[in-house]
């Protein structure tokens, strides 16, 4: 499961890159699903104190991910903080798609896909615990 959850934590962390590249480099990001990726991205709450919301969420997948390796080399404590990790990834996601849907009223496909991202982690991190699968 651990080798499994790097693996998803690496699409995170290209996404959130992705996003964070575009941030600094002021180009409209192409939006083919849903409209409403450049009103997201270029609201008030695509930054925290200076710094891209997307590099936040790059630096929490890439601790994760660093978990998850760890982990997968039979560090069983590694994959308990990953755990924490991944919970509180989630709750920070859950606040942005709120911040999306009812504050912003825009939606970010780029956005959207590493909520689904954070919650198949979530997911594998619980599925591992109820399978009580050895690590």
């Amino acid at each position: 499961m651990p080798f499994t959850a790097a693996l998803v934590t690496l699409c995170g962390l290209a996404d959130a890159v992705y996003l964070t590249v575009h941030h600094y480099t002021a180009t409209p990001v192409p939006c083919s699903i849903i409209e409403g990726c450049e009103t997201v991205l270029t609201s008030r709450y695509a930054e925290f104190a200076g710094v891209p919301t997307a590099a936040f969420g790059a630096l929490a997948y890439f601790v994760a991910f660093s978990l998850a390796i760890l982990a997968a080399y039979g560090n069983r404590t590694m994959w308990k903080l990953f755990g924490v990790q991944v919970v509180v990834m989630a709750a920070v996601t859950c606040w942005l798609i709120y911040l999306q849907a009812f504050v912003i009223g825009a939606f970010c496909q780029f956005c959207l896909i590493s909520a689904l991202i954070t919650f198949i982690l979530l997911l594998l991190f619980v599925i591992s615990k109820v399978t009580r699968a050895q690590i």
